[in-house]
């Protein structure tokens, strides 16, 4: 196949752009900041996970607390309804003294329930603060969210249009290319991913490959139009310098 030197030098230009539409694509699937998202998105949902065990703690100790309000005020109105009958004087003496132990028993009782309601009191406290630190923690941790995604966003739309601009400097060289040698390269593209590369020196630009001597001078004695290819990966080899996009 022959293709003068101006149609090698569009050929090279199409292989560099692809080659760099390729590297666009890896990066717009790895990019390092969709990376950072996606961490601060854990580290997000893991102090929303701390906020909900804290809500969960603080809820139960609610119902706690309100159990032995409960329970100290039917103690009280126990204390109340003795003490109303011990000061009525209508008990007798072996009732009063029942009445009054009664009492004492229910004085310990509450002072007890008093002080188990206080010790909770002052772990929901604890859980408060904690809850306040979590809460604080999580509105920071979401502006970091914000930014992280905002910068993402940003370098996923960079390429973006990079690659539509990409895409018509592409169409634009294809149309300017011969037909067949756009087939020919199309072709040995999908097979290795490279389909041109320029020679240099005795190394092929695609494989990476040092030529033998007897393949380079075979390919040195060919005609400048002459389409050449890699013996070890068949690329097109291009052997035009002074190229300049």
């Amino acid at each position: 196949m022959k293709a003068d030197v101006f149609q090698q030098h569009s050929l090279l230009q199409l292989a560099e752009l692809d080659a760099e539409v390729s590297r666009a694509e890896y990066r717009t699937k790895n990019l390092p900041e969709q990376k950072s998202v996606e961490e601060a998105q854990a580290t997000h949902r893991e102090a929303n996970d701390r906020l909900a065990v804290l809500q969960i703690a603080l809820e139960d100790i609610d119902a706690q607390v309100a159990k032995f309000e409960t329970e100290i005020d039917g103690v009280r109105q126990r204390e109340d309804r003795d003490r109303a009958l011990m000061a009525g004087g209508s008990v007798d003496p072996k009732q009063l003294n029942d009445l009054q132990h009664e009492l004492e028993t229910l004085q310990r009782r509450q002072a007890s329930l008093e002080d188990s309601q206080l010790e909770l009191m002052e772990k929901r406290e604890e859980l408060a603060a904690q809850q306040a630190d979590e809460l604080a923690g999580i509105e920071e941790l979401q502006k970091a969210l914000t930014d992280a995604q905002r910068a993402c966003d940003d370098a996923r739309a960079e390429l973006t249009q990079l690659l539509e601009k990409s895409a018509a400097r592409r169409a634009e060289l294809v149309s300017g290319i011969d037909g067949a040698l756009v087939k020919l390269y199309e072709r040995q593209r999908s097979r290795t991913g490279v389909g041109a590369a320029p020679l240099q020196g005795r190394r092929c630009g695609a494989c990476r490959i040092e030529i033998d001597q007897g393949e380079s001078a075979r390919i040195a004695a060919a005609a400048d139009d002459d389409v050449v290819r890699c013996p070890e990966c068949a690329a097109i080899l291009l052997r035009v310098t002074g190229f300049r996009k």
